[in-house]
């Protein structure tokens, strides 16, 4: 086991995720010096350790195993042809699922490249927007950016009526 590999990895996703040393030692249930030492390279985690660092850092324990080299690291599923082989959902549904999958990597890249100059700020905002427009509701981008919509989704609809019987109960 690389020790020093698996700490630096574990520091990177909290860091990552925005998580101090304590909250992240309440979250896995280690106390804050194990978890420092571990990310420092200087202890070696047991299995269950790293199951349980790997529940509060809410990634899971296998990926955890494959850096400790306690797995073989297997290949990762193409998500997108999954989803657009799957028979029991229409082609709208399809490209919107493969939109959303492919703005969460987007934003998940951007969150992780340092910016370089203004250039590379630039881009990543543009990135950035482009994940968040890809993740909004097709109702609130209008009918040019969100494609074919029915029209119970963009339409209000009146309040339901009341029957005399319900309004005779409210006024007694």
């Amino acid at each position: 086991m690389n020790v020093r590999a698996v700490g630096e990895y574990i520091r990177n996703q909290r860091v990552s995720s925005r998580l101090s040393l304590k909250k992240m030692s309440g979250l896995a249930g280690v106390s804050i010096p194990y978890l420092s030492q571990v990310e420092r390279g200087l202890r070696k985690p047991s299995a269950d350790i790293l199951q349980a660092i790997a529940k509060g850092l809410r990634i899971s324990a296998e990926t955890l195993y494959v850096q400790a080299g306690m797995l073989e690291d297997r290949a990762v599923p193409d998500v997108a042809s999954a989803i657009m082989a799957d028979p029991t959902i229409n082609e709208r549904q399809k490209q919107a699922l493969v939109q959303i999958y492919q703005a969460f990597r987007d934003e998940t890249r951007v969150s992780a490249e340092p910016a370089h100059g203004s250039d590379s700020k630039e881009k990543a905002s543009a990135r950035a927007e482009t994940a968040q427009a890809a993740r909004a509701p097709a109702r609130s981008r209008g009918r040019s950016g969100g494609g074919a919509e029915s029209s119970a989704a963009t339409s209000r609809r009146p309040a339901p009526l009341r029957s005399s019987a319900s309004k005779r109960r409210k006024e007694v």
